[in-house]
């Protein structure tokens, strides 16, 4: 999944994109508000962490205009701040969850992959299309039982196609997924991912919609 993480602290920052990165989503930083603000408002993300205290423009702020302009997106927030009031605030504002420092990053993920879960309805850490099931938590994949091998890449590919499962995506869709916004996003590297994929998947699992894109299908069904 696409994750955005506004955090002026540095190292909490990197704390933060380490243990997404690690549980294999692709990360977007701001340290400001400003700038998370402008990320939030252009680009399309799963979920957003957000801190409150920031510089330039504050977290509650930040969040206000989001819901505003209509974006969607779950949104957690982080806070020195312990006072039942901001708790509040910030859920008025327009936050899905509410967690305040200091924190153990377990439950920071936890917390994530429970946004993660009600944004794409499902109801379990366990994602399943046919034979195939993601561990969200684990962030494995399983064939019939057995476990897949699967470069971080064709993870992060797989998990979005699992997420919108029947859906048609797009190649630049996928890339903007997987790749980080600073990285070089290029959209024919993905029939190399789909075509990797393919091998190691029940064949007839991923289908080509010509001129679209790639949508998963239960194969067993097809």
């Amino acid at each position: 999944m696409r994750i955005l993480v506004v955090e002026d602290d540095a190292a909490l920052r990197g704390q933060l994109v380490q243990a997404m990165v690690a549980a294999g989503h692709t990360v977007e930083t701001a340290a400001d508000g400003r700038q998370g603000h402008y990320l939030g408002e252009v680009e399309d993300f799963d979920a957003v962490v957000l801190d409150l205290g920031l510089p330039l423009l504050d977290g509650l702020s930040v969040l206000r205009r989001w819901r505003a302009a209509q974006r969607p997106m779950p949104v957690l927030i982080l806070t020195a701040r312990s006072a039942w009031q901001e708790k509040v605030a910030g859920i008025d504002a327009g936050a899905d969850d509410y967690l305040a420092k200091p924190f153990q990053m377990e439950e920071l993920m936890a917390r994530l992959r429970a946004l993660l879960r009600r944004r794409a309805e499902h109801g379990s850490a366990l994602w399943q299309c046919g034979p195939i099931a993601l561990d969200t938590r684990q962030a494995r994949v399983l064939v019939d039982g057995q476990l897949l091998s699967l470069t971080s890449h064709e993870f992060k590919l797989l998990a979005l196609l699992m997420q919108r499962k029947g859906e048609v995506l797009s190649r630049t869709e996928l890339a903007e997924h997987i790749y980080a916004q600073d990285s070089e996003r290029d959209s024919n590297t993905i029939e190399v991912f789909v075509g990797r994929l393919r091998r190691k998947l029940p064949a007839g699992s991923i289908e080509t919609v010509r001129g679209l894109g790639y949508r998963l299908v239960d194969a067993t069904t097809a």
